[in-house]
């Protein structure tokens, strides 16, 4: 790859030895490929939808914006030629398009980070001082060339601490390692030459019609003359098609259609496998990209979230990291910055909504909160989060008094239910215990008589 002036060098260049004077071409076109533009523009205009915040832990276990920060007013104005989503959109395309992307900071009285300036990735390299200190060389921005008063031919020598330089995997073959990334397009070459070889080939050849659409054949044998005036009649005739014309044709012609060569069918599922490999290598699902096949998702949000686990998630991580390197933040959990990814589901309105009436229900977020989430003000008694009564811990379900069972009917015989009170110098008669839960009054009444009669025996043989 020939980071300065762009391209790449074919593998032909290391058969000789002497491959410097021949003259080798560089094959460019990579950003022609629509497929490439496809991947790249997938993660870009993605990230720069992604509002990003900063945000500190606080005491109580939970996390409060920070709105007074340097890296707090970036995010609102990186720049004063730039807004978030510009600065945002080219970042990522210079990180998957080159590999790197670079951001020159310039500082306030404070010592604060005033502003970011993106830089061109391919005239911008780190450099290793003797004492193992980083610094780049750096230029390609007219604006702040211009404001710099820096010469045509000069570069800017930045420290590290001011550059922001975000890096996909630094391969061992790139000077200095680790400092400089590899783009994806490193891996899906072969696929894109394919394709563009491909398509070069075909836009040729439909270009000089090598190809006619129909042909007229016959069983005569038609000499030179014969053959160019049924051409010229023909001509004559078909140019009038699409107005209703019906051309007549005598002596044995037949139109025949030119139908689709088995190559073409064979170079249609070239170009649909190279496309394949080279959402594979920017880790993409093709449903995002809008082309069938792959693993089927019921629902956008199921599709988004398949996307944040592999190569969405890792590009916002990585941004925010060199975004809390650059600031001097301390990191997750504590002190960090964040992108949020809601904004992926503003169409999905009936998917917000249920996971914003379950957050409520159980307990995790306020009836206001999940009110402002969607732009409404809060009311009146719901800054609290609440919980139905029947969820309660393990510890608590003993306590809990269970319902009232009902007695059944008390049996017939003394007033109110009751037995008869004894005569004076009678001994009492036991109780009868009443049994636990809802049993038969008949039965009740039938232990009852049963209880009494066997007292009443043992008494007389006293």
């Amino acid at each position: 790859m020939l980071p300065v002036t762009g391209g790449w060098l074919p593998a032909s260049v290391g058969q000789q030895w002497n491959w410097w004077q021949d003259g080798f071409t560089p094959i460019s076109g990579l950003t022609r490929s629509a497929m490439v533009e496809a991947c790249v523009s997938a993660y870009s205009q993605t990230v720069a939808m992604c509002p990003g915040d900063h945000w500190r832990t606080n005491d109580k276990g939970g996390r409060d914006r920070v709105t007074t920060s340097a890296l707090s007013r970036f995010l609102r104005h990186p720049n004063d030629y730039q807004t978030p989503s510009d600065f945002m959109l080219n970042l990522t395309r210079h990180l998957y398009l080159e590999g790197n992307a670079f951001a020159m900071a310039l500082r306030n009285d404070r010592f604060e980070i005033d502003s970011l300036h993106l830089m061109n990735p391919r005239y911008t390299r780190p450099i290793v001082a003797v004492d193992g200190e980083v610094f780049y060389y750096t230029s390609g921005n007219d604006v702040i060339w211009r404001r710099l008063e820096q010469s045509e031919s000069g570069r800017l020598v930045v420290p590290m601490r001011d550059m922001m330089h975000v890096k996909l995997h630094c391969p061992v073959v790139r000077h200095p390692y680790p400092l400089l990334g590899d783009t994806p397009l490193t891996a899906a070459m072969y696929d894109v030459f394919t394709s563009d070889a491909i398509l070069t080939q075909q836009a040729n050849f439909y270009s000089n019609q090598a190809r006619p659409a129909a042909v007229l054949s016959t069983d005569l044998v038609l000499d030179k003359d014969q053959v160019q005036a049924l051409r010229d009649r023909w001509d004559e005739q078909s140019r009038m098609l699409y107005a209703g014309g019906t051309p007549i044709l005598t002596a044995g012609l037949k139109v025949q259609p030119w139908t689709t060569a088995g190559k073409d069918a064979e170079m249609a599922e070239m170009l649909k496998l190279t496309e394949q490999h080279i959402a594979m290598a920017y880790r993409i699902p093709l449903a995002v990209l809008g082309i069938a096949g792959g693993a089927p998702y019921s629902s956008t949000e199921l599709l988004m979230q398949s996307w944040i686990a592999s190569g969405l998630g890792f590009c916002l991580n990585h941004i925010e990291e060199e975004f809390g390197r650059v600031f001097g933040l301390k990191g997750q959990p504590d002190d960090y910055v964040e992108f949020s990814t809601k904004a992926l589901l503003r169409s999905q309105f009936k998917d917000r909504i249920d996971s914003l009436v379950r957050g409520v229900q159980g307990g995790i977020f306020s009836p206001n909160e999940a009110r402002n989430e969607e732009g409404f003000d809060g009311v009146k008694d719901g800054d609290e989060p609440r919980v139905q009564a029947q969820v309660v811990p393990l510890s608590a379900a003993g306590a809990i008094p269970t319902s009232p069972v009902p007695h059944s009917a008390p049996p017939a015989g003394a007033a109110g239910g009751k037995p008869p009170e004894p005569e004076p110098g009678e001994q009492k008669l036991p109780s009868v215990p009443k049994p636990k839960g809802n049993p038969d009054a008949a039965k009740w009444t039938a232990r009852s008589l049963v209880t009494r009669a066997d007292t009443i025996r043992r008494r007389r043989y006293q």
